[in-house]
């Protein structure tokens, strides 16, 4: 079971790799309980301030494994899924960044947009494959998207289930950045090294927290909360060191989280 999901740190940047290569990564009970594990760990290191998702092999997830779909269809199912939503991520005090290195399917697609960056492969093949497989916009999708890339595409790439590249993805707006693969890593490693060398652990905590939920906020209620939590940040050492290392020129020193 701890083979599931592979980790490393470096340089305050944690590695997770989902790893069932043979298999495309295809979703299980073990590898989500797996996955969630190492996350809540994650936030509880002071080592790792940034933390990437990626998949080993060809592909990312390609959705909820078909022996798993068997079993539901034959009514022989005894698995235990994990009591955390599929949006623990976006819990999560720390930034999470997916870099979808191959296929991303279905449930695998949603697990990439709950994280809150993504960089994809050029060549990355996506889908949200529900209607195509009989089944709906699962775990918050038909939330997501439109708020992503708007309802019209939404319902294109939900109703049709069409395959698209990661370059159209990100064309459409559903992730940051879209390079060839043998960069992907490289540069979501990079991109995370930067935050986690300069920016406060504390203030990107706060900002996500921000992001997430004021998306069913108005903009009065949002901008109210930031008043309130702005005066906390100024009362935090994060906001004295990052004054200090603007001043003089130098990196931070933000304390972990």
């Amino acid at each position: 079971m701890l083979d599931l999901v592979l980790s490393s740190v470096e340089q305050g940047v944690l590695t997770l790799t989902f790893n069932r290569p043979e298999r495309l990564n295809a979703w299980t009970d073990a590898m989500g309980r797996r996955y969630f594990d190492q996350l809540a760990e994650a936030e509880k290191d002071p080592e790792v301030r940034v933390i990437v998702v990626t998949g080993a092999g060809r592909g990312f997830c390609a959705g909820a494994d078909f022996q798993t779909l068997n079993a539901i269809q034959d009514g022989s199912y005894e698995g235990e899924p994990d009591r955390r939503p599929t949006t623990f991520p976006a819990t999560i005090g720390k930034p999470v960044i997916a870099a979808v290195n191959g296929a991303c399917a279905g449930l695998g697609m949603v697990h990439a947009l709950v994280c809150d960056l993504v960089f994809t492969a050029d060549e990355a093949k996506w889908t949200t494959a529900f209607a195509r497989r009989g089944l709906i916009a699962e775990y918050g999708l038909s939330w997501i998207l439109p708020r992503l890339i708007g309802q019209a595409r939404a319902m294109d790439l939900l109703l049709s289930g069409r395959t698209f590249t990661g370059a159209e993805a990100c064309e459409l707006g559903l992730v940051n950045r879209s390079v060839p693969r043998e960069n992907l890593l490289e540069e979501v490693r990079a991109y995370a090294r930067e935050l986690a060398t300069h920016s406060s652990p504390a203030s990107m905590a706060v900002i996500k927290r921000q992001v997430w939920g004021d998306w069913n906020r108005t903009l009065e209620a949002s901008e109210s909360a930031a008043v309130r939590l702005m005066a906390d940040s100024f009362r935090r050492p994060d906001f004295a060191e990052g004054v200090a290392s603007f001043v003089e020129r130098r990196a931070p020193g933000f304390p972990p989280l």
